[in-house]
């Protein structure tokens, strides 16, 4: 087996996904978790986005804060679904065999990735 070294991970993107009728509670979690943790809040972006079946919002995060947050988020996300990556520059690798989830996994547009590389 050939094992990647953790020096290829640039960083980390969160992707809280959201609807209509979760729009405010995921907007209050993405502007508390850019408090708590100075983490990068990007656009509350209202329709699909890139790879993103849903509507979204970005959190941009070091390799250092990633316990931390992922730990809050874990106990505040309060049913969210949300994906979180590595930024390796593999953008497909990154979003699909290096990503996670915390609630129900989406299926993604890869083709939006693919088209990229």
């Amino acid at each position: 087996m050939n094992f990647q070294d953790i020096s290829l991970i640039k960083g980390y993107h969160a992707h809280v996904y959201f609807e209509e009728s979760t729009f405010e509670l995921a907007q209050t979690l993405c502007e508390e978790a850019g408090k708590r943790f100075g983490v990068t809040v990007g656009r509350m972006h209202r329709k699909p986005v890139g790879p993103h079946p849903c509507w979204s919002c970005q959190l941009a995060f070091d390799r250092g804060e990633y316990a931390e947050l992922l730990s809050w988020l874990a106990l505040n996300r309060n049913g969210l679904t949300i994906l979180i990556h590595t930024l390796t520059g593999d953008d497909l690798l990154d979003h699909t065999d290096y990503a996670s989830w915390m609630g129900e996994p989406q299926a993604l547009n890869l083709d939006v990735l693919r088209a990229a590389s």
